[in-house]
């Protein structure tokens, strides 16, 4: 069964729901699901409230992440609040500050006090690690969790002669190559801290702060103006300077240069898989590891995760609480994560999906398809490689944004604008810290 039927007799069942709908506990889930992906949110949504005689999911979209977090808090604060609410990976520590004050109800704590049973070990832990706190209780529900992946375009490195580049050298071999045959601009890639940063830093087995990138303590400094990092963000300025490099926005801003050919060698998340299938018909494209810096590290570490999860927040009655426990139990399923996975290019967030995708022959259909997952499993995950919980980092990311744009015009030096950023960056980490110690 195609996604298309399925999302069209999705919509028949919620067209035909009973009128004692209204009846049900009612449950506001906010999420910033756009497009194709949000589909299938209202999807798991009209199938649960289908299947249960007490409960109704009622999804929401209210905008990106950024949106979707501004318009939670500012609901809490009003009284308004949504039950459910989707945060994106760097909002976690602003979460779990909620929490501390009460107004987040952390999930391990609601599937007990629902009766709802709820195996951690059920999820990969890559994933789940982002989420904990230092009890290794779960605090939110993983549901979109992804990783960056170099994306490239088969069809125009066979007509370079170029193989898929495995290192940061033979990126800037096979972008002159394509620079030669044709392509505008070789090399590109989106959510630059994530890719750039964030995760260079993960892949390199390299600290981007101290306090073992904020997981220790609130005590936590940016030391990712490091030579390493450095020198990898001016490697990309000089590649822009020869014309092998073209930046393309902020976010997912870019993915039009890779999907029209202007670009073959595109970092960014895993799931755009999904729409990639559907958008992308000139060419035969494919997804492979992030390269690796070979004057950094002999071989990767890890990735780390991005998307996002449920949080839920407090302030709503027990029998709608019920109603999200069981929720969160149904998208958790198999069946759930393996459709979600295969549509979309996130990660399974439980072994058992992975397993049933490998089952059901995604793998071989669809190769490449697991890279994401190798990639963060790729080793055992180090206190660098971990993850990052940092306080008001998406006002971070702005920064460090504002900075590297910087670099790619040209107005600073790849030092002088993560020295930058690393100050002001601190500055809101002890702005935070101040405020939650």
């Amino acid at each position: 069964m195609t996604l298309k039927t399925i999302l069209t007799a999705t919509t028949a069942l919620a067209i035909a729901a009973p009128a004692f709908a209204a009846d049900k506990a009612q449950v506001q889930f906010w999420h910033a699901m756009g497009g194709e992906l949000g589909k299938i949110v209202d999807k798991f949504a009209s199938e649960y409230n289908a299947g249960s005689e007490t409960c109704r999911i009622n999804a929401i979209y209210k905008g990106n992440y950024t949106e979707n977090m501004t318009a939670a808090i500012a609901a809490f604060r009003a009284g308004e609040q949504p039950h459910v609410v989707q945060v994106f990976e760097v909002g976690t520590a602003t979460m779990m500050a909620a929490e501390d004050k009460g107004a987040v109800y952390p999930v391990y704590k609601l599937m007990k006090d629902a009766g709802v049973n709820f195996d951690q070990s059920a999820y990969l832990p890559a994933v789940i690690s982002y989420y904990t706190d230092t009890d290794n209780n779960l605090l939110s529900l993983p549901f979109n969790s992804s990783t960056p992946v170099m994306w490239y375009n088969k069809t125009a490195l066979d007509a370079a002669g170029v193989a898929v580049p495995t290192t940061w050298n033979e990126v800037e071999t096979a972008a002159r190559a394509l620079k030669a045959n044709g392509v505008e601009k070789p090399f590109s890639m989106g959510w630059q801290s994530w890719t750039q940063i964030e995760n260079y830093s993960a892949w390199h087995n390299l600290p981007m702060a101290s306090e073992e990138n904020g997981f220790a303590s609130l005590k936590t400094g940016f030391t990712f103006n490091n030579d390493a990092v450095v020198n990898h963000i001016q490697r990309i300025a000089d590649m822009g300077k020869e014309g092998l490099f073209g930046y393309g926005g902020r976010r997912g801003d870019s993915r039009g240069m890779f999907v029209n050919g202007e670009t073959a060698l595109w970092i960014n998340s895993s799931a755009y898989y999904g729409g990639f299938k559907t958008d992308i018909t000139d060419f035969e494209f494919g997804q492979t590891m992030l390269p690796l810096d070979t004057a950094v590290a002999d071989a990767p570490q890890n990735s780390i995760i991005g998307g996002a999860t449920l949080w839920v927040l407090n302030g709503h009655k027990s029998d709608e609480y019920k109603c999200v426990a069981e929720f969160f139990k149904y998208v958790s399923e198999p069946e759930q994560q393996a459709f979600w996975h295969q549509n979309t290019g996130y990660v399974p967030i439980t072994t058992a999906a992975y397993d049933l995708s490998k089952e059901q022959g995604f793998y071989e259909t669809d190769p490449g398809t697991d890279t994401a997952i190798k990639q963060l499993s790729l080793n055992a995950p180090t206190p660098n490689s971990k993850g990052i919980r940092f306080g008001n980092f998406v006002q971070a990311r702005d920064i460090i944004n504002e900075e590297l744009e910087a670099v790619w015009v040209g107005d600073k030096t790849a030092r002088e604008a993560l020295d930058a950023a690393v100050k002001r960056g601190n500055a809101l980490l002890r702005k935070f810290e101040d405020a939650n110690s």
